[in-house]
């Protein structure tokens, strides 16, 4: 029997995600808790509030993608979803070709997905003169496909996809990168400050959290100091404007540590003392991939 790769993911039983079986959403669930019953939600409000609610165990949500940046609305949604991270997981975005069963390459002459993953095979579509269609989304487009029963039509989604709408695939990973990965977040209704190891069994963690500054000369470049000063390595910073108004802005910070540990302790203190509000979204384990 397959086990969870991660000891939280033992106490999934549900786990929401945003969009339709098959979506790249839908195979982190899987890689993060083969066991897991994985519930497709229409939007990521709607996936927060299934996790939220007690309709699933823990929320799926990717945050960021390593060609095209950090996912739209995310960070926005995060600190008001009354939810907390336990974990992370990433997936390596290998794309299928996938046609009706018995269809060929040659038989193809369109080909739908998502606009972004679109952009990502070019060079496939040109060789073999496909011309694209654009679809809601990546599993969507698959389940229409196999709806339509052509044998001219594909679609452009994951392996899994494939699998979960009777389409074979016709060609694998024909992605111009192949290094195209998005990082995903594994939410809880609980907060999990306990250290644990992670796949590799290391007790790497990592601790993420906004925060906005004090309306001060050089607030930012004060918080930070605390950081550095202390050797906390911080892995990520973004900001983003809140309620639409270009004088408010909330960061967004991945730090390696634990609160716990003297140093990290140390760099939020002097953090507070330079903010108007700081909120930890979560404390949890590195994921190995991180570094792959």
């Amino acid at each position: 029997m397959m086990m969870p790769d991660h000891p939280t993911a033992a106490l999934a039983a549900r786990i929401s995600f945003q969009g339709e079986p098959g979506a790249y959403s839908h195979q982190a669930c899987r890689q993060w808790d083969p066991q897991a019953e994985a519930l497709p939600c229409p939007t990521f409000e709607d996936t927060i509030e299934a996790c939220r609610s007690g309709a699933a165990d823990l929320a799926m949500l990717p945050v960021e993608n390593s060609t095209y940046g950090r996912v739209a609305d995310i960070h926005h949604l995060l600190p008001e979803s009354g939810l907390h991270i336990i974990g992370e997981t990433f997936v390596r975005v290998h794309i299928s070709l996938l046609g009706v069963p018995g269809a060929s390459i040659g038989d193809v002459t369109e080909a739908m997905s998502h606009a972004v993953l679109l952009g990502q095979c070019r060079g496939f579509l040109k060789a073999h003169g496909i011309r694209t269609v654009t679809g809601a989304d990546t599993a969507g487009s698959a389940m229409l496909v196999a709806r339509a029963g052509e044998r001219h039509r594909a679609a452009l989604a994951s392996p899994l996809a494939g699998e979960i709408y009777g389409l074979e695939r016709l060609a694998d990973q024909i992605e111009d990168r192949q290094n195209n990965t998005t990082r995903f977040l594994v939410m809880s209704r609980a907060a999990d400050h306990a250290r644990r190891p992670n796949r590799a069994g290391r007790p790497d963690m990592l601790t993420s959290f906004v925060f906005r500054v004090r309306n001060i000369p050089a607030a930012l470049y004060k918080a930070m100091g605390g950081f550095a000063t202390n050797g906390v390595n911080m892995t990520k910073l973004e900001s983003y404007m809140v309620d639409g108004v270009f004088t408010a802005t909330q960061f967004y910070a991945d730090v390696e540590g634990h609160p716990d540990d003297p140093a990290l302790a140390r760099a939020l203190d002097e953090l507070r003392y330079f903010t108007s509000a700081l909120t930890i979204l979560g404390v949890y384990p590195a994921d190995p991939l991180r570094s792959g």
